[in-house]
């Protein structure tokens, strides 16, 4: 059987920078960091870590009915500005997203934290769900986002909805490449959401993994320097359109980059220790599907978090498949950790950095860890002949998942 070749016609965004790629490209080129002080979550006892990267608050009511919005949390309603702008960004009509042949891979870490806290601070102190409004269960179920975007785009075709924290943006894209490479769907909706709020903040400064640079917190995460003190959690939502060749090129559409390939291996050693031979396996893995050497590689899109065994493990995974020379960076301090998001956000960032041909380089990077001084991390925007790159994106429970992307050249 022979496999389509898939390629990304459109892409959405709602970030930490606000509503739409635009938004995005412009923050990150500017070197712009969307990371702030909490100071409402001063309130919560035990929690040391204040700092996120929240989506800016916005008026949802004149983009999303009412009737839609009663069934959508906040990371809802962010997968689903992001699906309508990556729809009409690839030019696909309303016919052709309800005829079946398009679906949605969007995945996030759980349904809505917010919505979880308002759900139980009405149930525990009585015991009774007397005056919740129906509504709140289909904010709360771990395919919200994705059952959301299908019912407000009239999407029929495929729904899946990967949860695995970190990497569930990346696992979507994976598997959206797989469907339509396959030749299961036409095109697919891929990506993922997540929301800013302390209760998963509280996961990583549980595990003393947190940043707590309260006094700078634009100066913070610090992804390879050796003054890092941990992960921000952000919020926000990415989505790409994954679509065969055939019909990108039938519908005359526009081309971004093209799906190589996809690593995805799990690591059963530790459920929260990072490990570099799963890190260099998914990555292995991934340029295998590919078809392609690692000296093809032209830059690495690193998931490191700003945490010093993530990032140390990274590097030396990242300079055992492709050496010390070619140029790695992180967009964890420009974003954050979106966590549900990131793959698909950091995507959108890749596919604009082949299209300008220039590396963005890791922001608050000032001194280099010794311990990732393997692998070559540029300081400012560099100018590089960008063809093919690798796209690493990494999660608690073992999850390791890399994407291998080109530049289309037509």
């Amino acid at each position: 059987m022979s496999l389509n070749r898939v390629v990304v016609t459109g892409c959405g965004a709602v970030s930490p920078f606000g509503l739409g790629t635009k938004a995005l490209l412009e923050a990150v080129w500017e070197g712009r960091s969307g990371v702030r002080l909490m100071e409402e979550w001063a309130e919560i006892g035990g929690l040391q870590s204040h700092l996120a990267a929240p989506v800016p608050s916005f008026d949802v009511k004149p983009l999303i009915p009412r009737a839609q919005r009663r069934t959508m949390g906040k990371m809802a309603i962010y997968a689903t500005l992001a699906a309508q702008e990556a729809a009409s960004d690839a030019g696909l009509s309303p016919a052709l997203l309800g005829s079946g042949e398009v679906g949605v891979a969007i995945g996030s870490t759980t349904g809505s934290p917010e919505t979880y806290q308002r759900f139980y601070e009405g149930f525990l102190p009585e015991m009774s769900v007397e005056g919740m409004r129906s509504g709140i269960f289909f904010q709360l179920m771990g395919h919200s986002c994705a059952a959301n975007v299908c019912l407000a785009l009239g999407i029929r075709g495929e729904q899946w909805a990967p949860s695995s924290a970190c990497t569930s943006a990346a696992q979507s894209i994976g598997l959206g490449f797989l469907l339509v490479q396959a030749g299961r769907q036409r095109a697919m909706l891929c990506g993922g959401a997540d929301e800013a709020h302390p209760s998963v903040t509280m996961v990583f400064d549980v595990v003393g993994a947190a940043s707590r640079r309260h006094d700078l917190p634009i100066s913070t995460p610090r992804p390879f320097d050796a003054r890092r003190d941990g992960v921000v959690c952000g919020g926000g939502s990415g989505v790409l359109v994954l679509e065969s060749l055939d019909s990108a090129v039938e519908r005359g559409a526009h081309i971004c980059g093209e799906v190589l390939g996809f690593g995805h291996v799990n690591d059963s050693a530790h459920i929260a220790n990072p490990h570099e031979s799963s890190m260099a396996r998914a990555m292995g893995n991934a340029l295998s599907a590919a078809d392609i050497s690692a000296d093809a590689v032209d830059y690495v899109n690193a998931h490191a978090t700003g945490t010093e065994q993530g990032d140390v493990a990274e590097a030396a995974a990242i300079g055992s498949i492709v050496g010390g020379e070619v140029p790695v960076s992180s967009l964890k301090g420009h974003l954050g950790h979106t966590l549900g998001a990131a793959g698909a956000l950091e995507t959108i960032v890749v596919l604009e950095m082949l299209k300008r041909q220039q590396v963005i380089p890791t922001l608050h990077l000032d001194h280099v860890d010794p311990g990732c001084a393997g692998v070559c991390l540029p300081r400012k925007i560099e100018g590089r002949s960008l063809q093919t790159v690798l796209k690493n994106n990494f999660a608690l429970g073992g999850v390791n998942a890399a994407l291998v992307l080109r530049r289309w050249s037509g």
